[in-house]
């Protein structure tokens, strides 16, 4: 019975396949992940858990990339920005997000498009639709590992072979698959399986995560350059280096064999779950809301599973708070709290709208507030923070904190040729402040300027990898206590005015994103890990 099961779902898969061939160019560099998912969905654990690989990516960032109304809304806003050169801003922003359909018009002497291919909805012809699938399996499995973690790899610098046939090309993997298993896959997917270790080698990522973007003047000249996230430079300078892949955290490996295909799979040791798990909870909860209009197919529950997955990852593995004293002086009550970053990058890293910040409370004996810094307001905001209330300013690093207007948020500023701050990626050529959390083993002394740290955190003692140490100041004003005191790191993925600054220019995707973050604004930040102690 197993060998008929096998034998039809093979007889499908072929035929599907010579159906999805006719409609493709015989020269197409990649194919679409359904030819790839046909074989490896279905793979259930012996507890019941599922762990397939289609079903897995299909709800991640990676597959979304292009679909992400966020990452469309800030495209436009460059490009109505800087119109002069819209053409190599669409080339520059679809290198990540729209890699296979770029890639494919680099190969033709041609720019990556961005809204050629949009809405998503009505894709049609190869080109579209490779747009439309995002990162796929045949981009990532046939990137070769030439150069890789070199400076020529970074910012989309991967190599593809472009010469081989189809069904000559080859897609890397971690295993040696037999002659017969290849004819499947080549069958499938015009794709040969090849054995190589660096798809496991965190420099392959590192080719789209570390980006560096041109800062361009008024007439769309090149005025700068900005590392605009380099998480794997972070990683390469942290202890993390010489221990843990990114590959490790972000596609954990379970702790027992399991077949990497429902058809003629094998168990396999070491198997990387597709999950991609990163710090974007938002975004998976605003495809859910939106899916018709963002054209999302995955099964909601899969999104919800993918939202908390990474809310799970963030809340158990990325972060440590502890109120490490408490002095009472004549002055008043003397707080010290220590944050932990237990990433093996800067916290937060990557695209420079993320932020944590710390928020503490000091209650008296009835519940009621003393002091309390860095509260988040229901659109989004923090209470207190420079920035969110004026778009030119910013909160400082602050080793000790006196009021509650104070704040201490962990953040990039950029700003522009002319020292504005901003938060136009491609009017930013560097940053005035940047103190997010390092991680464990890094050191800010001998840190290259693209990873540096900037600002008064540079010279904050107590600021140094993988912690941060701060005083909060409180005046008692008579009360005595006993105080209860509340410390909570909170995180979130697109800060407050990131998204309010893309109505400096008017575009139906910027007007539909913004619509989208109000409404999730309420719930756009999560406390990451929280302490809590009472004094006498």
């Amino acid at each position: 019975m197993r060998y008929i099961l096998v034998l039809v779902t093979f007889t499908l898969i072929l035929s599907n396949t010579q159906t999805a061939e006719s409609a493709q160019p015989a020269a197409s560099l990649f194919v679409l992940s359904d030819k790839c998912l046909a074989c490896h969905n279905g793979l259930i654990t012996s507890a019941g858990q599922d762990v397939s690989i289609g079903s897995n990516w299909q709800s991640s960032m990676m597959a979304h990339a292009a679909k992400d109304p966020y990452w469309q809304a800030s495209v436009r806003r460059e490009s109505l920005d800087h119109p002069q050169v819209k053409k190599h801003i669409e080339d520059e922003c679809s290198a990540c997000h729209m890699p296979m359909s770029r890639y494919t018009a680099k190969t033709r002497g041609s720019l990556g498009e961005v809204f050629a291919h949009l809405p998503l909805l009505q894709a049609g012809g190869q080109t579209s639709l490779l747009a439309k699938d995002g990162v796929s399996c045949s981009m990532c499995h046939q990137i070769q590992a030439d150069h890789l973690g070199s400076e020529a790899s970074f910012t989309a610098g991967f190599v593809v072979n472009t010469t081989g046939a189809p069904g000559k090309r080859p897609a890397f993997g971690p295993y040696t698959v037999d002659e017969g298993r290849t004819r499947v896959m080549r069958s499938a997917t015009q794709l040969v399986p090849n054995k190589s270790e660096h798809v496991q080698d965190s420099s392959l990522c590192g080719s789209c995560h570390t980006l560096y973007t041109q800062a361009r003047g008024p007439d769309g000249e090149i005025t700068g350059e900005l590392p605009e996230q380099v998480p794997y430079l972070e990683w390469r300078h942290s202890a993390f280096y010489q221990s843990r892949s990114c590959q490790s955290c972000h596609m954990p490996q379970l702790d027992h064999p399991m077949n990497i295909s429902a058809v003629l799979g094998q168990p396999r040791q070491n198997f990387s779950r597709h999950v991609f798990r990163g710090g974007n909870f938002l975004m998976p909860r605003i495809f859910n809301a939106n899916r018709a209009e963002l054209g999302v197919t995955v099964p909601s529950q899969d999104l919800i599973l993918a939202a908390q997955e990474t809310l799970k990852n963030l809340t158990d593995d990325a972060a440590g708070v502890e109120i490490h004293e408490v002095e009472r002086t004549e002055e008043g009550l003397v707080i010290r709290v220590r944050i932990t970053n237990m990433a093996g990058h800067k916290l937060p890293t990557a695209y420079p709208s993320r932020r944590t910040w710390l928020h503490l409370e000091v209650t008296d004996a009835d519940g009621e507030a003393i002091f309390s810094s860095g509260l988040p307001n229901k659109d989004g905001s923090i209470q207190g923070n420079d920035n969110d209330r004026d778009p030119g300013t910013f909160e400082p690093h602050y080793t000790t904190i006196y009021s509650a207007d104070q704040v201490q948020i962990y953040e990039p500023i950029l700003v522009d040729a002319q020292g504005n701050v901003t938060t136009g990626l491609l009017s930013a050529v560097g940053y005035i402040k940047d103190n997010r959390i390092l991680p464990m083993g890094f050191d800010k002394d001998t840190a290259e300027k693209d990873i540096a740290v900037y600002g008064r955190a540079r010279n904050d003692a107590d600021f140094v990898g993988g912690e941060d140490l701060i005083d909060y100041r409180i005046q008692e004003n008579g009360i005595n206590g006993p105080y209860t005191i509340t410390a909570e790191l909170y995180y979130q993925p697109i800060g407050f005015r990131w998204a309010r600054n893309l109505r400096q220019q008017q575009a139906a995707e910027i007007e539909r994103f913004v619509s989208y973050y109000d409404a999730f604004s309420e719930h756009s930040a999560i406390v990451m890990t929280s302490d809590r102690i009472q004094t006498p």
